[in-house]
């Protein structure tokens, strides 16, 4: 499709036909047959591209942004480019992010926000290399003005530094511009809340068979909902042994991530024998009602309205909704669990590290303090009256003590008061020394 021709002086041509006959050169001067290919090879992806109307391929996409503008500036020339197109941010942000087969269908749902404020904020030809460490300021003091939450404004931040930084890494700009942007952290206690006992009571009574069993395997279980809490089988409960082997849709991407175990709790198995007994025949998942099929779909998990009918059911009990309402049940029974077990068997437990689970999910809650200053009061009170008794009972003695010594000085020989080596005397005056004199 696209050849090279030698010139005298190592001089080198690439001649090909464009897609509408007419024969077409590019003369890349003096350059050694190795790179001269290179470029060749992309000469021809390119052309590929176009005769089709195929996207460019990803590293041929990556190799313009990596040349020169002389080379790009002849490649524009004999129509294989746009030069305006060659690096622009929406191109990019669809041909090397959305377009990823690395990450997980819900992943690129999330990533759809981020890539759309980006591009609403600085267009979609926007060339990348033009893109400014001030610009990114200016990105980040628009996002303000959304009325995003805290949490969600770090994240979109964070995301468009990664975008940026695998912009980078193909060479598609020199540094990353958002490298410089400091993102506010988020403060998740803000958004924590302790879903104590009582209220697992309240909600337990009021939920239907299907219901009372999501909510003890999120509460009780600590599992995540809805991945973890609709992937569970009956299978993967072993009643002897009293165990559970959880799958993690969330982490399977890492080795030895896919799954965990975690006991059968006392308080979870009377649950999930409920359950068992109400169970259709032959059904294989612990929650039933096509719940699975409706949460896991093509492009990865979704809610399907889960948090909606939550919601109503804790109005039902009288309740009022929380922040995060199946993340802090969750929470709820990892700060419970932290309270009797090392942190490190929790944390496995729960499927994730340590460092996750103490910035994460462990919280304080007000019978930490209740614990903490349980009996203060009294036991300050007991304490203080010893203490003071025994100070007034040692300033009694000390004084009776002086009195007597003031006494025994005055009624003592002279043989007694005058020694061969210094004395005290204790009178109304105070403290005296008197020196012997001998003889």
């Amino acid at each position: 499709m696209a050849s090279i021709s030698d010139d005298p002086n190592g001089r080198r041509r690439i001649l090909f036909v464009a897609p509408d006959g007419s024969r077409k050169t590019i003369r890349l001067g003096k350059i050694d047959r190795k790179s001269a290919e290179a470029i060749n090879r992309h000469v021809e992806a390119l052309l590929s591209a176009k005769i089709g109307g195929q996207p460019v391929p990803r590293d041929t996409a990556a190799w313009l942004g990596s040349i020169g503008e002389s080379l790009s500036e002849k490649l524009a020339a004999n129509g294989l480019v746009e030069a305006s197109k060659r690096a622009a941010l929406g191109e990019f942000l669809r041909g090397f992010i959305l377009s990823r087969h690395d990450v997980k269908p819900a992943t690129l749902e999330v990533w759809q926000q981020p890539c759309r404020n980006l591009i609403q904020f600085f267009g979609d030809d926007k060339p990348l290399r033009s893109i400014t460490s001030g610009d990114c300021e200016q990105f980040k003091e628009w996002l303000l003005t959304q009325k995003l939450a805290p949490a969600t404004l770090a994240k979109r931040l964070s995301f468009a530094r990664t975008f940026l930084h695998v912009a980078r890494k193909h060479k598609l700009i020199d540094e990353n511009p958002f490298a410089e942007v400091k993102i506010p952290t988020a403060n998740v206690s803000i958004r924590q809340q302790f879903i104590d006992r009582d209220t697992l009571e309240r909600l337990l009574s009021v939920a239907n068979p299907t219901w009372r069993t999501i909510i003890a395997l999120s509460r009780i279980g600590g599992l995540r909902c809805p991945s973890e809490v609709l992937s569970l089988e009956w299978r993967h409960i072993d009643w002897e042994r009293n165990r559970i082997i959880v799958l993690s849709p969330k982490t399977d991407r890492y080795d030895g991530k896919a799954t965990r175990t975690i006991p059968l709790f006392s308080d979870l198995r009377t649950c999930l024998e409920e359950a068992f007994e109400l169970a259709e025949p032959g059904q294989s998942h612990v929650i039933g009602g096509g719940h699975l099929a409706k949460a896991n779909g093509p492009t990865g998990w979704k809610n399907c309205n889960l948090r909606t009918s939550f919601g109503k059911l804790i109005k039902r009990a009288g309740l009022t909704a929380w922040p995060r309402m199946f993340h802090n049940l969750r929470s709820s029974r990892e700060t419970e669990l932290l309270e009797k077990f090392p942190v490190h068997v929790v944390a496995l437990w729960m499927g994730h590290d340590a460092k996750v689970c103490l910035k994460h999910y462990a919280q304080t809650t007000d019978d930490h303090f209740h614990r903490a200053t349980r009996g203060a009061k009294s036991g300050a009170q007991v304490a203080q009256k010893p203490a003071q008794q025994m100070a007034a009972s040692n300033r009694r003695e000390s004084h009776t003590l002086l009195q007597n010594e003031h006494r025994e000085a005055f009624t003592a020989s002279p043989c007694d008061v005058l020694r061969d080596t210094a004395q005290v005397f204790i009178g109304e005056g105070g403290i005296r020394t008197l020196v012997a004199v001998s003889g």
